[in-house]
């Protein structure tokens, strides 16, 4: 079975097409298109006779159309996802999380594709109107980049509806692990540890589900072949909320480190912006996918944090270049 993965060279997308490699799947890896040929954390897979890396830009329809030719599943994962990025290049991202959207649902609507998994996040429900979250939960747009999810996310539907194009939406709740941008709140705190003479962060108290990255990508790989999801949205959760508070209590538990943390207001979200409290519900992928998280609970997500730490804690890892936009 031949793959197509866009936003390869991103945090899920590598640990993704490593996976799939492991299962014997071949690959198209999609590296967002630079002048110095870097395939962000592609280099980390390896080389692998049944893994091809591409080179190319989403907004491009003429060159998804001729690059998804071939393939019987599409994983599209290339987003801009930097919220306070989004606040300042709206339309940066509308053009890379909309129309790059709408590209690969017109290629895969053009090439026949057998199944295509839409990346969706948590961050389109906005502040939790009750608990835990689950796929009806109302969607709130309180930041340009969930805007541009729910719209991607709507173009999705509409395609479905519209042209019977088969397509999951799978919408991750906040993946953490080895690789993941130091944009991200626990990859912040870990390297400041180990790098910083303080911990330098925003807004310590909202509440966030925390998915470990093995659990979110076999959440995805179950989507490959499962016939009852087609037209579905799925969220992969752990089911289990913790506050930014108690990750940092977490973290320094593990790392025997005391530094102090120091409130930075560059860091912080407008008022209106600020997600306070995301807790998915996960009921829907145990019962239509079969999944269910590994890294649940108090002890999963101490024990993801702890693997974590110990990736960061390798020189060369935190030495190595921050991967492209390209990633979730």
């Amino acid at each position: 079975m031949n793959i197509f993965i866009t936003g390869a060279d991103g945090f899920i997308g590598s640990h993704l097409t490593e996976k799939l490699l492991d299962k014997g799947y071949r690959v198209t890896a999609l590296s967002y298109y630079n002048s110095f040929g870097f395939t962000g954390w592609l280099n980390d897979v390896g080389k692998n006779k049944n893994l091809k890396i591409i080179h190319g830009d989403v907004r491009d329809s003429n060159f998804l159309d001729k690059a998804m030719k071939g393939h019987q599943i599409v994983f599209h994962l290339a987003a801009l996802i930097s919220i306070p990025h989004s606040y300042d290049s709206y339309s940066s991202f509308i053009h890379t999380n909309v129309i790059g959207t709408t590209n690969v649902l017109a290629a895969a609507k053009k090439n026949n594709i057998r199944r295509t998994i839409i990346t969706s996040t948590s961050e389109v429900y906005g502040s939790a109107q009750y608990v835990p979250i689950d796929e009806k939960h109302p969607l709130n747009a309180q930041s340009p980049y969930a805007a541009s999810k729910i719209s991607a996310d709507q173009l999705s539907m509409s395609f479905y509806k519209s042209f019977n194009i088969p397509l999951i939406i799978i919408r991750p709740f906040n993946t953490f692990g080895p690789r993941q941008s130091t944009r991200a709140i626990i990859p912040t705190i870990i390297t400041q540890i180990f790098k910083e003479k303080d911990i330098k962060l925003g807004n310590t108290s909202t509440v966030r589900d925390f998915t470990y990255y093995k659990d979110t990508v076999e959440g995805y790989i179950k989507c490959i072949n499962k016939k009852s999801i087609i037209g579905q949205t799925i969220n992969i959760s752990s089911g289990y909320e913790i506050s930014i508070n108690n990750v940092i209590k977490v973290i320094k538990n593990l790392t025997k480190y005391k530094k102090k943390i120091r409130r930075e207001n560059k860091r912080i979200r407008p008022i209106k912006s600020e997600v306070n409290r995301l807790w998915g519900c996960n009921k829907k992928a145990k019962k239509l996918l079969n999944w269910k998280p590994n890294y649940s609970g108090a002890d999963g997500f101490k024990r993801g944090i702890y693997e974590t730490i110990q990736w960061y804690k390798k020189a060369e890892n935190l030495k190595k270049f921050d991967p492209s936009q390209f990633n979730i």
